[in-house]
């Protein structure tokens, strides 16, 4: 951080800037309704409520891109009701909030496989995107049916068809080949990643773009998670010297 004296001799020391990108695992739905002797599908509902609240905490930070593990390809192992409960949360946020993130600048990007997805959710998820095109305020990036090894294996997969065609030189293959094939090829690695509940692990969760990211684990339930539990992430993110594999510490925003 840099400073200065300002006209009367005080010291000025200027803010930390924050991250340009932020992840967060949100964790802890089913624990937190649990705690309360309330149905798991409870506490999904009030995670879509943090949700809310961190995407207007986020704007009014300045962060540039925030990702959120909405559906893991992991969670199709959940009871079928669970899941279709899921879903449908996915389409009355859609449905309910997508004026209102587009009237506040929100870009909205769905990524993960959306083959296996209900035709109806993909026709949502294409109208958010749509719609929300050109909005910079906020890159709001949703992982739904998402996981890391799949995606990885979906680009090496594009990688080895480039070949064959011969639109690309198995020789050039190298981490920018893999990376612009990414589902997240628009968008920074994360600088910040986050999960809640005081799980520790990535759980399949953006493996490659984290190979730099900061983490922080906090205890905090996912239905409880507000703007001053990100502050709080903020801050200790921003008290970190990043280096990227050398000596001097680099800033990452």
């Amino acid at each position: 951080m840099s400073s200065n004296a300002d006209p009367f001799g005080v010291p000025q020391v200027a803010a930390p800037r924050p991250p340009r990108h932020v992840a967060i695992i949100m964790d802890g739905n089913g624990r937190w309704a649990a705690a309360r002797g309330l149905p798991r599908t409870e506490g999904h509902r009030r995670g879509v409520e943090a949700l809310r609240r961190t995407i207007g905490a986020a704007i009014e930070f300045g962060i540039g891109t925030l990702t959120v593990f909405s559906f893991s390809s992991e969670n199709w192992s959940r009871p079928p009701a669970e899941v279709q409960f899921l879903f449908g949360l996915l389409r009355l946020f859609i449905q309910r909030d997508l004026a209102d993130l587009h009237e506040r600048g929100v870009r909205v990007t769905v990524i993960g496989a959306r083959d296996a997805l209900p035709g109806d959710i993909r026709g949502l998820i294409e109208q958010a995107e749509g719609l929300t095109a050109a909005n910079r305020a906020l890159e709001l990036v949703v992982a739904f049916n998402y996981g890391a090894r799949d995606e990885i294996a979906r680009a090496a997969r594009r990688i080895a068809e480039d070949v064959a065609a011969g639109r690309l030189d198995a020789g050039a293959v190298d981490e920018t080949a893999l990376s612009t094939r990414l589902d997240t090829a628009r968008f920074p690695d994360p600088d910040l990643i986050v999960r809640t509940s005081g799980e520790m692990r990535l759980s399949n969760f953006l493996l490659w773009q984290s190979a730099y990211a900061e983490f922080v684990f906090t205890p905090v339930l996912w239905p409880d998670f507000d703007r001053e539990t990100l502050r709080a992430a903020l801050d200790e993110y921003a008290g970190r010297a990043r280096r990227f594999g050398g000596i001097a510490a680099r800033s990452g925003a």
